[in-house]
């Protein structure tokens, strides 16, 4: 499994935006689709946002579909989630994992996750 790091996260007013990224240093990376999750304070993970290799599709949970856009570099091992209009319950740790597309919209798949960054909306 790729060994992945998030970042960006930060604390932020309802109505602006931020800019997640998920980096690696394994080249692996871009034989792989790449999600993104998130867990709220006493929520369950959910899925938010997929894309498939070599960015042929992507994919959005409807609660954040048209405010949300992932995208990849696989020449710099990256995946990053664009958010914007968030709001306060966009709160939660984001995490991102690399898989099947097909299979990434179920986040209780995965055995393995990394630390998350904290995205905080304040209303």
């Amino acid at each position: 499994q790729v060994t992945l790091t998030e970042s960006g996260g930060a604390v932020v007013a309802a109505g602006t935006g931020m800019r997640l990224s998920c980096r690696t240093r394994d080249r692996t990376f871009t034989r792989y689709a790449v999600g993104w999750y998130r867990q709220a304070p006493g929520k369950e993970r959910e899925f938010v946002a997929a894309i498939a290799r070599y960015s042929e599709d992507t994919k959005y949970s409807s609660s954040v579909r048209g405010r949300f856009t992932i995208s990849r570099d696989d020449a710099r091992y990256t995946a990053d989630l664009e958010m914007n209009d968030l709001r306060p319950e966009d709160t939660g740790v984001y995490f991102c994992n690399t898989g099947a597309y097909a299979d990434l919209w179920n986040s209780k798949a995965f055995t393995s996750w990394g630390r998350g960054t904290q995205v905080t909306v304040s209303a």
